[in-house]
């Protein structure tokens, strides 16, 4: 991992929630999390929890697919 990517991924994983969304989906895998299940676990609303999500999505720590209807989260095990 280059040193800018890993400064990236280090600094979304810098905000507790984020951490714990991030540690979550890793005990998730490979099957993943929807992401209105992430919200309810967290307590969060979805549009809230989706701007953690989008802050991880950018890092490249975590990957969204489309399943039906639900957005799908899971961990990007190869960016570590």
């Amino acid at each position: 991992m280059r040193t800018d990517d890993a400064l990236v991924a280090l600094a979304a994983l810098a905000h507790p929630t984020r951490l714990a969304a991030f540690r979550l989906l890793v005990q998730h895998e490979p099957g993943g999390l929807s992401t209105g299940q992430l919200a309810e676990d967290f307590g969060l609303t979805q549009s809230t929890f989706s701007t953690h999500l989008a802050v991880l999505v950018k890092a490249g720590l975590i990957m969204s697919e489309k399943r039906g209807r639900q957005m799908i989260q899971r961990a990007n095990i190869s960016a570590l």
